[in-house]
């Protein structure tokens, strides 16, 4: 069970993931979460940066989907202007938006990677589902909402006994 929250991989932004070795790996498709895994969770709209990385995720012939447990407004505001598909309410770890989004890029599980900011959700949730899964130290921790806030404690529990077990890869 304690398996399930291991990331495949752990990095500090979605700047440091290397993109060309995904292809080279197979993946074709990428499943984001939204807040403080691609901008901070009260910013409203991409950043200069961040429009440059998804338009390189596009020309190397990336799909990618926004899937967050935020509401329909925070994350429709976000992702329209940027043309990306989305499901937001996504209820994540639960498997179904997971299903979802697979079903919207025509991917197979082994074909695509979750990239978020929380164990609990993310990579707990892509693990659970057969998706590779890719952890990143949230963009801006001070804006977590109520619920984040508790699921961070829950982590600091879980980090502690990965690093234990040795399944923690990496320094916190």
């Amino acid at each position: 069970m304690i398996k399930k929250f291991v990331p495949y991989l752990h990095v500090n932004s979605i700047y440091e993931i290397d993109i060309d070795a995904l292809k080279k790996a197979g993946i074709k498709g990428i499943i984001t979460d939204l807040d403080n895994t691609l901008v901070g969770a009260k910013v409203p709209l991409a950043t200069p940066e961040l429009i440059r990385w998804l338009k390189q995720l596009e020309e190397i012939g990336f799909k990618v989907v926004i899937v967050s447990n935020n509401n329909h407004a925070r994350v429709s505001k976000f992702a329209d202007p940027l043309n990306i598909p989305f499901l937001p309410n996504a209820r994540k770890p639960a498997n179904l938006a997971f299903k979802k989004a697979l079903q919207l890029m025509s991917l197979k599980a082994s074909e695509t990677v979750v990239i978020g900011d929380q164990l609990l959700t993310d990579v707990y949730g892509g693990n659970r589902f057969g998706l590779n899964t890719i952890l990143v130290k949230p963009v801006s921790i001070g804006e977590d909402s109520f619920f984040t806030r508790i699921n961070r404690r829950i982590e600091r529990i879980i980090l502690s006994k990965l690093k234990k077990k040795g399944l923690m890869p990496w320094e916190d």
